[in-house]
């Protein structure tokens, strides 16, 4: 990239993600190469007034958060533009196998709140397989029919552990899951990364990786946020 400062857009998502059709509130940032085109880089999860969730993968020194988004090449009124303060990877991320692929983006100044801009929160406790849950976003759709402009939305599963181990034989680690269908057609897809997995309303995933896009026998791999929220809150409560 040439650039370090990355454009952020935080959301609305809906069922079928249309425009501010849910109380549940995302948001995606982007690397604006050039600042014409505003080129769309990754995403992330308010999680309150001051603070974004994201994966490390998509760490930039410099980041700009929009809030209030739902087609990204057209101003609706609802946005918000924050530019980032701190960018806090996860201590043992590792590039190596993207594990613990979760970072903290903190606002330069706190969100507004409103009917368009709300927090999801954090869980509770880690949601089960067979868990049905919301993965969205404005990466490719491999579709005619649909706009990547516009956020998208997908319902799907939290898998078992065995099916994705053998998925991806060696490569899950205890700070993973996977969601998806097996059989392929629906998964998360490249300009995903960064993104929420919600599970009854709560943020139990952050897209993460996984083998090319909707492929037969290789789902969407999810950084697993229950297993952070001890660093998630001691994080956001010292800086």
């Amino acid at each position: 990239w040439h650039t370090l400062e990355s454009t952020m857009f935080v959301l609305k998502v809906g069922q079928s993600a249309q425009v501010h059709e849910s109380r549940v509130s995302i948001f995606r940032f982007a690397i604006d190469d050039d600042k014409i085109s505003g080129y769309h880089f990754c995403g992330g999860s308010l999680v309150n007034e001051d603070w974004v969730v994201s994966a490390a993968h998509c760490y930039k020194s410099r980041i700009e958060v929009r809030l209030g988004e739902h087609h990204i090449r057209v101003n609706e009124g609802t946005e918000q533009f924050i530019s980032s303060s701190r960018v806090i990877r996860h201590p043992r991320y590792s590039s190596y196998n993207i594990d613990n692929d979760i970072m903290l983006i903190k606002l330069s100044k706190s969100a507004t709140l409103n009917q368009y801009v709300t927090p999801v929160a954090l869980p509770t406790s880690c949601a089960p397989a067979g868990t049905m849950c919301k993965v969205a976003g404005w990466g490719n759709t491999m579709s005619s029919s649909a706009d990547g402009n516009k956020l998208q939305c997908l319902n799907i599963p939290i898998l078992s552990d065995r099916d994705c181990d053998n998925s991806y034989p060696g490569m899950i680690t205890d700070a993973m899951f996977c969601a998806g269908y097996l059989e392929g057609g629906k998964d998360s897809c490249q300009g995903d990364s960064g993104g929420p997995v919600v599970c009854n309303g709560q943020l139990q995933g952050v897209v993460s990786w996984g083998y090319g896009c909707a492929e037969r026998d290789h789902p969407g791999v999810y950084a697993k946020v229950c297993l952070f929220n001890d660093w998630l809150e001691s994080t956001m409560a010292s800086n």
